[in-house]
């Protein structure tokens, strides 16, 4: 979108950022965390494996997305960008993993809106962020782009996250090839819950609006990703 055409070796970027995806699924999915059973339909990682396999696994995707990382084919200046975003967005500040902390600590907790943004923000959003903004560093986009797919992201994101919460109560486990009504068995902090369905799905619609107007200036270029948020918030699984 950025550069007008997919530029070469963005590819491994992609694949980094998925290995980063796949470590924090994997992870997510052990007994000390989510504790889950299913994932995509099939056994989780510790469930197939063991749990010591499923975190060393998860170890091994980590280090292995940031040597890819340090080995893309741009700009070293857009290379140390790029590993510093992904580590912020998986990390502890307002990233991946300090939202999962927080996550775990509002379990049986009476929710507040501030709490349920700031974990839906940090646990999901931040990746989802950080993996476009990687996309803008690898073409070297200009500030003000940068500025306007950050504010795409952070809609977005947050999104997406708001209709897993919605398919969490309105799917089955076969529908979402995961477990559903985790979130309502853990006490966890949610918009339905806090706002009920209808006014949930009605926010996470306004959020995808709010995504793609953000994209305007780029017009017709802007298509696959507006496409993706719409997505986000009509998928049913």
């Amino acid at each position: 979108m950025v550069s007008g055409a997919m530029p070469e070796g963005v590819d491994e970027l992609g694949a980094a950022i998925e290995m980063l995806h796949t470590y924090s699924l994997v992870h997510d999915d052990l007994p000390a965390l989510d504790n889950d059973d299913l994932r995509r339909g099939r056994p989780t990682c510790h469930k197939a494996f063991g749990e010591a396999t499923a975190i060393l696994a998860g170890d091994a995707l980590q280090t292995q997305a940031y040597e890819v990382m340090a080995r893309l084919k741009c700009p070293a200046e857009a290379r140390v960008r790029i590993i510093e975003e992904m580590a912020h967005g998986t990390g502890t500040i307002d990233g991946m993993i300090g939202g999962q902390v927080v996550d775990l600590e509002s379990e049986h907790a009476k929710p507040d809106l501030p709490t349920l943004e700031y974990i839906h923000r940090a646990k999901t959003g931040a990746l989802i962020v950080s993996s476009l903004l990687t996309g803008c560093y690898y073409v070297g986009a200009k500030t003000v782009e940068v500025q306007r797919v950050r504010e795409f992201g952070r809609a977005a994101g947050l999104a997406f996250q708001i209709a897993d919460d919605i398919l969490d109560v309105t799917q089955t486990s076969e529908q979402l090839g995961k477990t559903a009504g985790k979130d309502l068995a853990a006490e966890k902090v949610t918009y339905p819950a806090l706002y009920g369905l209808a006014k949930a799905e009605e926010m996470a619609a306004q959020l995808v609006r709010t995504a793609c107007s953000s994209l305007d200036s780029f017009g017709e270029r802007a298509n696959t990703l507006t496409e993706i948020a719409r997505y986000l918030v009509e998928r049913k699984k």
